[in-house]
């Protein structure tokens, strides 16, 4: 019999894995991979088109990872790098309008999912352990 540790850690990256699988699937169907749709989800977020440095720190990637994945949304009309007035070496990257509607309607496909996944669970059950998550992330951050 697996131990209580073994048993939360391979729920949890079993839980993480089938998540991301699942809205790969709904991802692939709009041409999108994970990474692109975290950089187009993460520019609509953003009050102003953030340049591609603060992009990449706001994803937790490297620059030269992000440069791919934007070469790749670009070359699929879903942004755009705008050059920053008084220094051209700066690149802001913004939503066309076609990256602004496929990134609508893929949020709400993923807000859609998760809510029929999540619905059939118990309330209580998903509180203690959205509280037993957010305090394993505090551990670690200060670890």
């Amino acid at each position: 019999m697996m131990n209580t540790d073994d048993r939360f850690l391979q729920a949890l990256q079993g839980g993480a894995r089938a998540w991301r699988l699942a809205l790969e699937r709904h991802l692939k169907a709009h041409g999108l991979t994970t990474a692109g749709w975290n950089a187009l989800t993460a520019v609509a977020d953003s009050p102003e088109p953030p340049s591609q440095r603060e992009l990449a720190r706001k994803l937790g990637v490297d620059g030269a990872t992000l440069v791919t994945t934007l070469d790749r949304l670009v070359a699929s009309g879903l942004v755009r790098r705008d050059a920053e007035p008084g220094d051209r070496r700066v690149k802001r990257i913004a939503l066309t309008p076609h990256g602004d509607a496929l990134a609508g309607q893929v949020n709400a496909e993923a807000t859609a999912l998760r809510r029929a996944t999540v619905e059939r669970l118990d309330a209580d059950a998903m509180a203690a352990a959205a509280a037993v998550l957010e305090e394993l992330q505090r551990l670690l951050e200060d670890a």
